[in-house]
């Protein structure tokens, strides 16, 4: 329970409060951490009495002679669950630094628990990532999941739906991820767990009547109020039990758009992003020399071709959208078709040209 590691974060933070020197000594009386960095795995015999009679000991001038180890001051036994896992000693005048005492131990139980539940929440998390993500590759559950899936009260029997949610910034500290996720109102059969530092994932069950987009967004908005963090999601279908594997693999796909729209995006909305979504990057980046590779160092005609699609190919919304006369916009697409070899007023080259500025975004 009371490891050195944690022992030497004791020692630190009181050191913040008191100039006095620190000892944090294990329940047989070893002195696992100090300020004196040479009382380290020497025997402390008063502490060793402090444990066992679990009472705070105060220890005089006088005292120091008869007990191995001990300079005076003061002991305090540490409680955890009603229990002692070590003492804490503050060396010094007894009636100087007896009024430090509770507080010092008051602090050091605070310190420990808050390392326990967060260890128990790092496991937790651990345990529910690794279940998750094996569930996710399991065509059929093999007999160790499911008996993880009772202990861990999970119904893998029920049709769901795959939702990931990524963030923009990491890593997170513990206290916003508990926060993050205590926060995501789930439904009883929900499966909720953390994937990575950035991610989270979310298998819902169908059968809630509460849609998922509403549940989303007020989960998204919450995570950008309180925490300031920009989120996105993507949503897959819902799906039998035994392809879950391929909702996840929708959420996914959905998620791209997502990212690059900052929001929310379901696979079932996606159309031309089903086959965009299966091409590598490489095949993409080659695409983009192949078709406006000879305009990306031409900004202006680069944002004219943009904004050509982003008002629908009108020539006349086009050019009162970029401040320019109707003439200088011909002139420029007439420059693209020079440079690219593709004619914006084509529709197979207009095509090519928009998949290109597509995969540029990206």
């Amino acid at each position: 329970m009371l490891q050195p590691e944690l022992a030497e974060k004791i020692v630190t933070e009181v050191q913040k409060l008191i100039s006095e020197e620190i000892i944090v000594v294990n329940t047989n009386g070893i002195i696992m951490a100090s300020t004196n960095q040479g009382r380290i795995g020497t025997f402390h015999e008063g502490a060793l009495i402090t444990s066992q009679q679990k009472k705070k000991l105060i220890i005089t001038e006088k005292e120091t002679l008869k007990l191995a180890g001990v300079k005076a001051g003061i002991n305090l036994p540490i409680f955890f669950q009603q229990e002692v896992i070590g003492v804490i000693g503050i060396t010094g005048d007894p009636e100087t630094v007896t009024p430090f005492g509770e507080i010092i131990r008051k602090m050091t139980e605070l310190l420990i628990s808050e390392n326990y539940y967060g260890e128990q929440f790092e496991y937790h998390s651990r345990a529910m990532e690794t279940f998750v993500l094996e569930w996710l590759q399991a065509k059929e559950p093999s007999p160790d999941l499911l008996e993880r899936a009772r202990a861990l009260a999970i119904d893998l029997a029920l049709d769901r739906t795959a939702v990931i949610i990524e963030f923009e910034q990491s890593p997170l500290s513990r206290v916003v991820w508990s926060s993050i996720l205590n926060s995501f109102s789930q439904n009883k059969n929900d499966v909720l767990t953390r994937s990575g530092n950035e991610r989270i994932i979310i298998l819902i069950d169908c059968s809630n009547s509460v849609t998922i987009k509403n549940r989303l967004e007020s989960f998204l908005n919450f995570i950008q109020s309180s925490f300031g963090i920009c989120a996105y999601a993507g949503v897959g279908q819902c799906t039998i039990p035994s392809k879950l594997h391929d909702s996840y693999a929708q959420a996914e796909r959905a998620l791209k758009l997502a990212r690059r729209n900052r929001g929310i995006m379901f696979d079932e909305e996606l159309t031309l992003e089903m086959v965009t979504g299966e091409l590598t990057a490489e095949t993409k980046t080659e695409y983009i020399q192949r078709t406006i590779g000879p305009i990306l160092k031409e900004k202006d005609l680069l944002e004219t071709l943009a904004e050509l699609f982003r008002q629908n190919h009108s020539l006349k919304n086009t050019a009162q959208s970029l401040h320019i006369h109707i003439n200088t916009l011909h002139y420029r697409l007439k420059k693209i078709e020079e440079l690219s070899q593709l004619n914006p007023t084509n529709i197979h080259d207009l095509f090519c040209l928009y998949l290109a500025t597509l995969f540029l975004d990206e």
